[in-house]
């Protein structure tokens, strides 16, 4: 048995055996080879063992062993979300179209009416000659005011659609019927419509009268809106610094529509920054 093998204790005194140049040489050369083949060597056994391992490795050689590289998972960085509420908004959006606030609508009961009677008899009716020449009567559904006059002439105003502007007037006309009076339901027609807008964003009115001078007309110490007469559709629009729009002067729903299509434009380029 070799006096400086594997099992030999150093304690004993004895002295290790200087390491040759050309094993030095040969080991460096078998580490680049196995880092080459990605075999993974411990940091430990990238320096030089001491030499009795060395001569116990030249002794018994090992097999290495392949450890698979493991790529690395790269970091992924999720953006931050912003929980702020998205407010976007589209000139055509259906959050700032027109709507119906008040129809006006006429119609002819062919008959005449003696208005003190329809005073006395009827629920929900008042009549004030010295005030005005005609029985005013409300109903709750739809909810409406019924101008009646003398002439069987029936005015029906608060209706918010053109249905319930009909059905109105159809009820108003059963109460005079049942109040003994030939009434029929002749020449219904809408006379107006009212109807109104926010844009949601200021407006400068002196820069909009300037511009329009010929279709608008603004006097803040008479009253606060602009007035703007559009010629077709024959609209009128009340234009309020706030961004509010009424639209009245309307025979049909499609002429509010179609008038603010046409004035949203307009002003959208006065908006105030």
């Amino acid at each position: 048995m070799d006096m400086f093998s594997p099992y030999s204790n150093l304690s004993m005194g004895a002295t290790p055996l200087h390491i040759p140049d050309e094993d030095l040489a040969k080991f460096e050369s078998f580490s680049q080879q196995q880092q080459q083949n990605n075999v993974y060597l411990p940091k430990q056994m990238t320096y030089p063992p001491p030499p009795m391992m060395m001569s116990h490795m030249s002794q018994q050689p090992q097999t290495p062993v392949f450890v698979p590289m493991v790529p690395a998972v790269p970091e992924v960085h999720t953006p931050a979300i912003d929980a702020s509420p998205m407010m976007a908004m589209t000139p055509m959006d259906s959050s700032i179209l027109p709507q119906l606030q008040n129809i006006v609508s006429t119609v002819n009961l062919n008959c005449k009416l003696d208005l003190k009677k329809i005073a006395l008899h009827a629920r929900n009716a008042e009549y004030n000659p010295k005030r005005f020449a005609a029985v005013i009567m409300r109903i709750r559904e739809p909810r409406t005011t019924a101008l009646i006059f003398s002439s069987g002439k029936m005015v029906c105003t608060g209706a918010k659609s053109e249905d319930d502007s009909r059905l109105a007037a159809r009820k108003y006309a059963r109460i005079i019927q049942k109040l003994g009076f030939n009434a029929k339901f002749l020449d219904f027609k809408i006379q107006n419509m009212v109807g109104s807008c926010d844009v949601k964003f200021p407006i400068r009115l002196e820069g909009l009268v300037l511009t329009h001078c010929k279709f608008s007309s603004y006097e803040p110490e008479l009253f606060p809106g602009l007035i703007y007469r559009m010629v077709k559709p024959r609209i009128v629009l009340l234009i309020f610094v706030s961004g509010k729009v009424v639209l009245t002067g309307a025979k049909v729903r499609k002429e509010i529509y179609d008038a603010f299509d046409n004035i949203f434009p307009i002003l959208k380029s006065f908006k105030k920054s």
